[in-house]
């Protein structure tokens, strides 16, 4: 078979380990010709396609990014898109499309999907917000990156007896913040599932310094918003593809703190530091399983399928699924990730 093979939407460590995995076994295994789509969808409404084979994917496997580049550029929102791509396709001979992407990259590959393409989805997402699967590839990273700066920034906020506020990645999910929040060891964590009262916070702030000498970390996901008519925010910017424009809640959590409770508080943003680089070795792993099980999928006919971490098991999930409703923070794991409040 001739397959190709795209990364949409936002790059995070692990994309080139799930290429180099579905290359490898396509190759190794099935005796396929493998294809990558440059620019995410884009490569395909443009014609611009490379070769891809096992030795040009040598050392890739610890590479960040994605050594076919990506955009959110997708066939149903470019003029002729979908008759440009659709041309591609056919002109090179595709039996299969291999999409690696988050939510709305997976949603274009079910709308495919409906239009007659041939299929198989790799969930990708820093965020962790794809559903139907537990775990996506990056996030384990994107959460130790995180955990390294804070443990960093403790040392920092004791010399000084500061507050700390650290805006890490989450537009509208707070998976980072929380699992970072509790092992790092945060004062506080804010997350968008959960709207914070800027006085309570305050108020847990002013209990805990004034047992002692003592330092705090507040922790807020990007997206993180405050309850009505507590903290006033700047009106809304949208980009080109209709996303809101984060940052800078960070700033605004740490200027409310410092005016009313009087303590100095700085402001760290993690913001891109937490995409790039290599990635774990669960990522790694993950990337790699996820993959293979790609290219079985393909195999196998099972278009419109998505493949996913179930109970440590790799398994095949419908698209619609996946991009039916954003995975939020499990209620239970916010309740624990409360007990160190403060």
């Amino acid at each position: 078979m001739r397959v190709c093979i795209l990364t949409g939407g936002g790059d995070c460590p692990g994309l080139n380990a799930v290429i180099r995995a579905v290359v490898r076994k396509g190759e190794k295994h099935y005796g396929d010709e493998l294809l990558g789509s440059l620019d995410g969808y884009r490569g395909l409404i443009d014609g611009e396609t490379v070769t891809l084979d096992v030795e040009s994917m040598r050392g890739t496997l610890p590479r960040g990014g994605t050594v076919l580049g990506t955009s959110r550029i997708q066939p149903y929102g470019v003029p002729e898109g979908l008759e440009r791509f659709r041309r591609s396709v056919e002109s090179l001979g595709i039996d299969a499309l291999i999409v690696i992407g988050g939510e709305g990259t997976l949603a274009c590959a079910q709308e495919l999907c409906r239009d007659g393409f041939r299929v198989v989805g790799v969930p990708k997402t820093i965020d962790n917000d794809i559903g139907g699967t537990e775990l996506t590839f990056g996030f384990d990273t994107a959460v130790q990156i995180a955990v390294e700066a804070i443990d960093r920034l403790h040392t920092t906020a004791e010399s000084h007896d500061r507050v700390i506020v650290v805006e890490v990645m989450g537009r509208h999910v707070g998976h980072i913040a929380t699992w970072a929040g509790i092992a790092a060891g945060a004062t506080i964590t804010l997350i968008p599932e959960e709207p914070f009262d800027i006085d309570e916070v305050c108020d847990a702030l002013v209990r805990r310094h004034e047992r002692g000498r003592y330092a705090s970390i507040v922790v807020v996901a990007e997206g993180a918003v405050p309850r009505p008519g507590t903290v006033e925010l700047p009106d809304k910017v949208y980009d080109a593809f209709g996303h809101v424009r984060l940052g800078g809640i960070a700033t605004r959590v740490a200027d409310e703190i410092e005016r009313r409770t009087g303590y100095e508080t700085r402001v760290t943003t993690l913001g891109h530091v937490q995409r790039g680089g290599t990635p774990t070795a669960f990522d790694r792993v993950l990337s790699t399983r996820f993959g293979l099980e790609a290219i079985d999928a393909v195999h196998d006919e099972a278009w419109g399928q998505m493949v996913a971490l179930r109970a440590g098991d790799i398994v095949r999930v419908p698209l619609s699924e996946a991009v039916a409703n954003l995975k939020v923070v499990d209620p239970r794991l916010w309740d624990d990730a409360s007990q160190f409040f403060a």
